[in-house]
């Protein structure tokens, strides 16, 4: 039996195939070192009866993980990995590396990530091209599920939304100033307390508000992390991944269009083709 794992910070999917076909499928809560120790992987994975039933058949895993990107981070996580899977020989990278091989297989291709984190790069048919993005949910993640929860509640704080959004934020999420304020400044796990908020933007997808939001994302997406990566690799097609991107492809295609950019693909879950590309 081998796993599949394609995780970004806040939901790490997984697939179990075996006999030519899958066998099992789960999600946990996502695998990112820069935010999860052992302890908290150990937790979730024992929590997890797929994963508890299944942990001794398991012979290879191929994990594709947001914040895996250097040798130490893959290092300590397949470490980590290996006390639970005992049997298994673990491959890691990065979600980069997991994404262009969804996008753009054995060819050459510019992937955009956009999930609960942002990201692109330029994907040789081999492995992605090293450069400067992938700075997290703090310095970039432009266009992301947790950028797009980080500009809503900033507008809900300054008191520039509109009123039945703000009845309908108020309604759902219990939301004050104080609570906000402590859930983002004093506890744990803020990137994913952002991205809580993707299932009101996907609620309220038609409202214009809404609209003007995921369009301003996409575009400092496109801007910060498209633009530059095509302008060293001008006849390379354009490849989309992640939730965010699947989710609202329509916007992010006239988005795109505004600035002359074809999109070839949007992927919106990823591990499918990977696991798709490792099976055969």
């Amino acid at each position: 039996m081998i796993a599949v794992i394609y995780s970004g910070s806040k939901t790490a999917f997984w697939k179990l195939y075996a006999d030519d076909k899958i066998v099992a499928e789960t999600s946990t809560q996502g695998l990112n070192p820069y935010f999860n120790e052992e302890k908290q992987i150990f937790a979730f994975l024992n929590k997890n009866t797929t994963l508890i039933n299944n942990a001794e058949k398991i012979k290879k895993i191929y994990a594709f993980v947001a914040g895996a990107r250097t040798r130490s981070a893959q290092n300590n996580l397949r470490e980590i990995l290996e006390k639970f899977f005992v049997h298994s020989k673990i491959k890691i990278k990065d979600d980069l590396y997991g994404a262009s091989i969804a996008a753009c297989h054995h060819k050459s291709g510019i992937v955009g990530i956009l999930g609960s984190g942002a990201n692109c790069a330029y994907f040789n048919g081999k492995s992605p091209q090293e450069n400067n993005f992938g700075l997290g949910y703090i310095l970039a993640d432009e266009g992301s599920s947790n950028y797009l929860g980080k500009i809503l509640l900033k507008n809900f704080l300054e008191e520039k939304i509109p009123d039945d959004l703000k009845a309908k934020l108020e309604s759902k999420y219990s939301l004050d100033r104080p609570s906000i304020l402590e859930r983002i400044y004093k506890r744990p796990n803020v990137q994913s307390y952002l991205s809580s908020f993707f299932d009101f933007f996907v609620e309220n997808r038609k409202h214009k508000f809404i609209e003007q939001i995921i369009d301003q994302g996409f575009e400092k997406f496109l801007e910060t992390y498209i633009k530059p990566t095509r302008a060293k690799h001008q006849n390379e097609e354009i490849h989309f991944v992640g939730s965010v991107a699947g989710t609202f492809q329509d916007r992010l295609r006239l988005v795109a269009q505004k600035h002359n950019i074809d999109i070839t693909s949007i992927t919106k879950e990823p591990i499918h083709n990977i696991l798709h590309y490792y099976t055969n």
